[in-house]
């Protein structure tokens, strides 16, 4: 009786001194443990960590979790479609044609770039009654009242507007488009505000070649083609007397400082850089419309 006891003893000491078995390999027993989920893991498995040791599945959900998503070389999100951006502005700008031209004509009154002060009573009407008539300064710039015109403009912006918006990114892309014709509708206000009326998407898609000059600079492409695509557009512009020079220039200057400001910037500060740009042109922008509308009113 007492042998059967303590065989009995013995065996049970024996199960209780049995090592674990590695989670990945069942033939290896160990006496180590994942330090985060706790699973037994062999030699083979260890992975080593700041305190004890991970399984391979811990620290690949660790890594997981830590990856960034890829950017593009300035900041922006890698995306499967790399013109989205200007196929909606593209859209865009040809429904807003189609109303104006054909669906409601009073649109085109209501949005273009509009202001008269008159000389005898001094009341001012468009931008320059006030902040309630700034609206125009952006609307301008998707209004189109000729097919020729939407159909020069929307075919330059998809020959040159993906690839800005591919190396950019949707957001800086944008942003870079709707300040620069922003800026070229502060323009013609500054120059002629006493007697404005301006319309037309050339302003940012001027905008869309400055910053295209600036990204084959940074990238050490060759400038002719593009250098000589703005020339000829510059030639066409100050050439034919209905097309609103002001407007071109003004776009053109905001691409290219908006573009320096976007592509220069620092890594280690790139996202705060190239929202200061942003700020800055945009405060431009108000600068020259305050200034226009106090010499206006004042």
């Amino acid at each position: 009786m007492r042998r059967t006891t303590r065989m009995a003893q013995d065996e049970a000491a024996a199960d209780a001194h049995v090592l674990p078995r590695c989670y990945r390999h069942a033939d290896q027993e160990t006496g180590v443990s994942c330090s985060r989920c706790g699973r037994p893991i062999c030699p083979q498995c260890m992975v080593d960590a700041s305190v004890g040791f991970h399984c391979p599945e811990c620290v690949r959900g660790e890594r997981s979790q830590q990856a960034r998503p890829a950017t593009t070389r300035f900041g922006g999100r890698l995306t499967g479609d790399g013109a989205m951006v200007t196929k909606i502005l593209i859209g865009i700008n040809l429904v807003v044609f189609l109303l104006a031209a054909y669906l409601d004509k009073p649109l085109a009154n209501q949005w273009e770039l509009y202001s008269y002060v008159s000389p005898q009573t001094g009341t001012a009407y468009g931008v320059a009654a006030g902040p309630d008539q700034w609206y125009r300064l952006l609307t301008a710039t998707f209004l189109h009242v000729q097919l020729f015109h939407v159909g020069s403009n929307m075919l330059a912006l998809w020959w040159m507007g993906p690839t800005l918006e591919r190396v950019l990114g949707r957001v800086r892309y944008l942003a870079l488009y709707l300040v620069s014709g922003l800026a070229g509708s502060a323009l013609v206000y500054l120059v002629a505000g006493s007697a404005v009326a301006s319309l037309g998407a050339s302003g940012a898609i001027f905008g869309v070649f400055g910053g295209t000059a600036v990204l084959y600079r940074v990238a050490r492409q060759p400038l002719g083609p593009v250098i000589a695509l703005i020339v000829f557009n510059l030639v066409i512009t100050f050439s034919v007397p209905e097309i609103d020079w002001r407007a071109h220039v003004g776009g053109l200057v905001a691409g290219v400082l908006t573009g320096v400001g976007m592509m220069h910037a620092p890594r280690a500060n790139r996202n705060l850089v190239q929202a200061g740009t942003v700020v800055v042109m945009l405060a431009v922008v108000l600068a020259m419309v305050l200034v226009e509308s106090a010499r206006l009113t004042g």
